[in-house]
This record gives structure tokens, sequence and C-alpha cells, in this order.
């Protein structure tokens, strides 16, 4: 018998001493919980901030300006966009517009200064964003690459946990969960950012 048989084997006799599907690990998780707007966007920022990402507040009448005003702070000169972001949240911007497609190869992307995105659904209890590839998302080399990300959160977006937020998400699509800058530490503890994504998180409560 092969190496590959056998290990075939020792999966298959696994399999059939494994408990029913109905008997596994239950799922039986907390769903349907609410809480005042004020409160959750409360605890939202309360989280975003511990992640040391950048908190930007606004109403849907200066969304436009507040991006703006993001983008002249962080020095921003050159942008990329999703193809499906609305037009009217960069047209305060006097910078170069990039619109992104699959036809632009990943490393070109570094050559971007930021990327303004919107977001599918926020988790405020994780301070966990989630972008599933949307025309106003966009794919995910582009939240990836660049050094700053500008992402807009609506309020009507923000669940209060986990089990809510992946409710409100297609199984099917491709799902980016973002919680805070890339960071991680080296072996000495060290804390290091822009390891595995953008070193500079932006985060727009719009509402």
């Amino acid at each position: 018998m092969s190496s590959r048989e056998t290990i075939l084997s020792r999966i298959r006799d696994a399999q059939t001493l494994a408990p029913p599907v109905a008997e596994q690990v239950p799922r039986d998780y907390r769903t349907g919980r609410t809480m005042p707007d004020v409160e959750r966007i409360e605890l939202l920022v309360d989280r975003l901030v511990d992640y040391r990402a950048h908190v930007h507040r606004c109403d849907p009448t200066t969304l436009t300006e507040t991006i703006t005003r993001v983008l002249r702070d962080v020095g921003a000169r050159r942008v990329g966009v999703p193809a499906g972001l609305h037009e009217s949240w960069l047209t305060g911007f006097a910078g170069d517009v990039v619109v992104d497609s699959a036809d632009v190869p990943a490393p070109e992307l570094s050559t971007l200064d930021a990327v303004v995105t919107a977001s599918t659904v926020t988790c405020a209890e994780t301070g966990t964003l989630f972008l599933d590839g949307s025309p106003d998302q966009g794919r995910r080399a582009l939240t990836l690459v660049p050094d700053v990300h500008v992402c807009v959160v609506t309020a009507e977006s923000i669940e209060v946990g986990l089990p809510e937020s992946l409710a409100r998400l297609a199984p099917e699509r491709p799902t980016t969960m973002i919680s805070g800058p890339s960071a991680t530490s080296d072996i000495e503890l060290e804390r290091v950012e822009g390891v595995h994504g953008p070193r500079n998180l932006h985060v727009v409560i719009c509402g």
C-alpha cells in the first residue's frame, strides 16, 4: 500500500468514527441583538480607536468634505477607487483619481497614496469592517497594497455583534475583514505595522 493510500484509508476510518453532522458542535449563537444607534456607534468608535484606527464622524451632507479633508491631511495626491464608488465622494479632491480594475497589476497599486472604499457591514463589538468585493469596495488587492485606506461606514450598516454582521453577508462573495491597521509583533514583541496591509486606516462613519 502506498503512502497516499494509507493516508486516505486513515481519513476514511476517522470519518466512520466521527459523529453524525447533527451531533457536532452546536451553532446556537446569540443573534438578533440590538442597541440604540448612539450606543452602537460609540461602541464601534471605542473599538476602532483601541485598534489605532483614525475615526471621523460626519453626516451625508458633509461626507464629501470629510473625505477630502482626510485625503488632504494624509498628503494623498494619487488615490485609487473601485469602479462602483459614488462619484460625488471625491468631487472635492484635487489630485489624481485612479479607477481600479482587474487589468491593473497588483504591484502598480503601490504607486497610490491612498484608496477610498465603501463597506458592506461593520461589527461594533469587535470593530471589524467587512468588505465583500461589491462594486463600491473593489477587489481585495486594492485595499491591501496602498499604505492608506479610507473606508466609509454608514450608520445603518453597523451591527452589534459578529452573528448579526455575518447574517448580512452573502457566503458566496469574497469577504475581507479589517480590524484596525495592519499590524503584527516581531520576536521581541515590538509592534510592526503595514506588514500585511495598510499601516493607516481611516474610518469615516456617516450618519
